[in-house]
């Protein structure tokens, strides 16, 4: 580039040259800026950039951008599943705490609840004493209370308890043939085993108490030795 300075300053000599191109044409290479020239910081100096995303092209750009979109919706993911997480746990646990109590609260009804049923065995649930039984009956079945045990169930010792034990020829394996106290549960919780007496088929008797139980006849020998 040539450039034609006029005036005084000058003179009327020579033209100057300067050559601003950045690259030497020669070697290729960016050239060191020259002192008081616009590279050098004057006022017409480019200032260097400030983001180092300034010094890649649109396609590097788009390619930083992408990687941080996808860390931003990682984040987002990982903190939904961490909340999803604690609202099933404190729902759980919610839920929890109030089994709890309703069987608490329950458990000290099953008195009044053998009760009315011992009354309507014996035919004295009559009248108003009648109405109010069936209507707490009534409560304690929405609260999810359910009653278990019959006669002719087969014996589980997970939610029966035996208070009398005897051995029969009408069962074919442990079975609860006496209801002594119903159980009852909430869901899966057992608030009281079923207290009912079991019997054992015959053939399960032991050896010893089988031969305790035939009496022994005695023989014409023994008797006239005895006699004698």
């Amino acid at each position: 580039m040539t450039d034609r300075p006029t005036g005084s300053e000058f003179g009327d000599g020579e033209p100057v040259v300067r050559d601003k191109r950045r690259i030497d044409p020669e070697t290729g290479k960016l050239r060191e800026p020259s002192e008081g020239g616009p590279a050098a910081g004057g006022p017409g100096a480019q200032q260097p950039p400030r983001d180092p995303s300034d010094l890649v092209g649109p396609s590097a750009q788009e390619a930083l951008l992408t990687e941080a979109l996808a860390e931003r919706t990682a984040d987002l993911q990982r903190l939904q599943a961490e909340y999803v997480n604690y609202k099933r746990r404190v729902d759980r646990d919610r839920e929890a705490a109030r089994e709890m109590v309703v069987g608490t609260v329950l458990t000290e009804l099953l008195g009044i609840l053998d009760d009315i049923g011992r009354a309507r065995e014996a035919g004295e649930l009559e009248g108003a004493f009648k109405a109010v039984s069936e209507s707490l009956e009534r409560v304690t079945e929405k609260l999810g209370l359910v009653k278990f045990g019959e006669k002719g169930d087969a014996f589980d010792p997970r939610i029966h308890e035996a208070l009398l034990h005897n051995y029969s020829d009408d069962v074919d394996g442990p079975t609860a043939t006496m209801i002594m106290q119903p159980g009852y549960r909430l869901g899966e919780r057992i608030l009281r085993a079923a207290r009912v007496a079991v019997s054992e088929p015959t053939e399960q008797l032991p050896a010893d108490a089988a031969k305790a139980d035939v009496p022994v006849e005695s023989t014409d020998e023994d008797a006239d030795g005895s006699a004698e």
